[in-house]
């Protein structure tokens, strides 16, 4: 009887084992395997981001692949980003590559500085927390900056007695640091006052 009973117990270990072994394994993620829509912002089980690459075939047809970068995402690994991350960054599923140009485009910059994807999408912060210090910016002081240009300008309108109902053009800054700085020209700060208080000018770096 005893010796039924410690079979059992060992048959049921084995089991409990042996579904972990296969979740481990279902939940694996290899770049190569994503289809078109899960692929851009993705991270594999080896901890490296997936990037999107186009083709075109003999027969002039175009195809999508995905495949691994030699980027290294940080603490992060097995990761498809979800529908609300991509819109709340102002972002597209069907990017190609990885690149660190769309810091130059006013209406990504808003959307990825907004508080609704600043702290509630680490995946995203951590690719262009990365990409913009490829660039010699800090992201932090770089989402700052813009917050306090669209805020100066809200207040030069009310102050000369015009209404707010247009976008606001703030000025040209500049965010020193490191051999690649480049000037960023903010325009067309599309959002109200209300919208814009997306983070403090002393936030920390987002930590993952």
């Amino acid at each position: 009887m005893a010796s039924h009973c410690c079979t059992l117990k060992n048959l049921a270990v084995l089991a409990l084992a042996l579904a972990f072994c296969i979740q481990g394994t279902l939940g694996s993620i290899a770049c190569e395997d994503l289809d078109k829509e899960s692929c851009a912002y993705a991270i594999s089980s080896s901890g490296k981001r997936c990037v999107l690459e186009q083709r075109v075939r003999r027969s002039g047809e175009e195809a999508f692949t995905c495949g691994t970068s030699e980027i290294v995402a940080d603490k992060l690994k097995d990761w498809i980003e979800t529908d609300e991350c991509i819109r709340a960054c102002g972002l597209e599923r069907n990017v190609l590559g990885i690149s660190s140009d769309t810091l130059l485009e006013p209406h990504f910059t808003r959307k990825l500085c907004s508080t609704r994807c600043y702290n509630s999408c680490p995946n995203i912060i951590d690719l262009y927390f990365n990409l913009a210090a490829g660039e010699g910016l800090y992201l932090p002081k770089f989402c700052a900056s813009r917050v306090k240009n669209a805020r100066r300008g809200m207040a030069e309108i009310r102050s000369s007695g015009q209404v707010a109902a247009g976008p606001v053009t703030a000025g040209k800054f500049m965010v020193a640091a490191g051999p690649n700085a480049a000037e960023f020209m903010e325009e067309e700060a599309e959002a109200p006052e209300a919208d814009t208080r997306f983070m403090e000018e002393e936030a920390l770096a987002p930590a993952f």
